[in-house]
């Protein structure tokens, strides 16, 4: 249960980084399209409209990413709200078990 609890953490964390990344492309994407709207030939248009569409497919990617870590989070929360005792005690054992690696690795 310790490695499932670690592997959602895990990812978690990349979600969270994903879609942070994922904002700045959408950032940045949307700034490049007004920026070029000017004096383009048909094929800078069809690259518009493809970066456009690929645009809109992040964003909805982004949001799902989203949904899915909020979701995450929640089913999270009522686990630890209906084991308190459970979760602290993995908690404790985590704890103690980086403190003892921690402490290895200092006198090495």
């Amino acid at each position: 249960m310790n490695r499932k609890h670690e592997n959602q953490a895990e990812a978690e964390g990349s979600t969270e980084k994903l879609l942070q990344d994922l904002k700045e492309v959408v950032h940045d994407g949307e700034a490049l399209l007004k920026s070029g709207v000017q004096g383009l030939s048909e094929t800078g248009s069809d690259l518009r409209e493809r970066l456009s569409n690929a645009l809109d497919s992040a964003k909805d990617m982004g949001r799902r990413l989203q949904e899915r870590t909020i979701n995450g989070a929640r089913a999270t929360d009522r686990v630890i709200r209906e084991n308190p005792y459970q979760s602290i005690g993995i908690a404790f054992g985590l704890g103690l078990l980086i403190g003892v690696l921690v402490n290895r690795r200092g006198r090495d």
